[in-house]
């Protein structure tokens, strides 16, 4: 899979998928990792790639110029995808639908976004990792890569570990894991998990992870139509273990006992 990242600090991007499995996956040529500096398409002495907005207000703007001529230069890959906060909520979905692509680019604003005009004439589309604000797409950047190229065949060591994951096959979050020590600061692991029987521990994990989905995002139960008469039935079978609770604005809540 070939990616390439057009911004003003390709650095960033560069030794953020030099590590861990991207790294891996750019040694054993699964990812083409090409990061783009925008500066070396500029023509001022000092290599200039934002300017005031016109009609007034703070901040300044990234040119068209040197965004439209670095992906002339380059032809990469499309889609061509804009990061900014009026785009589409980049999710697993999205996740596994480039993942299935030969390759795909990002543009990554910086300053107070870019000009109108990339939007318009240039990007395929605009997708925002959430709602918050950010000083550059770089950092946005990486987190879309590693969510696309980790779903990729190769990438991981285990071609099944994706589809147990939170958002995967099942749409729900990951049930709760333990590893050794079996107790610690009088904490065990449930007894279940350590029992032997296969068939338990997989009818434990389904309904651990519907109770910590339901509490924590109902929105994604309600995405599969709700819940079924034998998930109903799980959920009875087993208590929950403990979670903590939702981020409350204003400070974090305690966990429940």
């Amino acid at each position: 899979m070939r990616v390439d990242v057009f911004g003003v600090f390709p650095g960033i991007v560069d030794a953020f998928c030099g590590q861990s499995l991207l790294g891996k996956a750019r040694e054993s040529g699964l990812l083409d990792l090409r990061a783009h500096d925008l500066r070396d398409h500029t023509n001022d002495v000092h290599r200039s790639v934002d300017d005031a907005v016109f009609g007034g207000g703070a901040g300044m703007l990234m040119r068209p110029e040197p965004i439209f001529e670095a992906v002339e230069a380059v032809q990469p890959p499309r889609p061509l995808i804009l990061l900014g906060p009026g785009g589409d909520r980049f999710d697993q979905a999205m996740a596994r639908h480039l993942a299935g692509l030969a390759g795909f680019s990002i543009v990554c604003g910086r300053y107070e976004g870019v000009d109108q005009r990339v939007r318009e004439h240039l990007v395929d589309a605009e997708v925002s990792v959430g709602d918050v604000v950010l000083s550059g797409g770089e950092v946005a950047a990486c987190l879309i890569i590693e969510a696309v190229v980790r779903l990729v065949p190769g990438a991981m060591g285990n071609a099944e570990s994706p589809l147990g994951e939170s958002f995967g096959a099942t749409g729900l979050l990951e049930e709760p894991q333990y590893t050794r020590p079996a107790e610690f600061r009088g904490w065990p692991v449930p007894d279940v998990l350590r029992g032997g029987d296969h068939a338990l521990v997989a009818r434990w994990r389904l309904a651990q992870a519907l109770h910590r989905t339901i509490r924590l995002r109902p929105d994604l139960i309600e995405a599969r139509g709700g819940l079924s008469a034998g998930e109903k039935s799980l959920l009875e079978e087993f208590a929950p273990v403990s979670y903590p609770s939702p981020f409350a604005q204003g400070g974090a809540a305690a966990p429940d006992q």
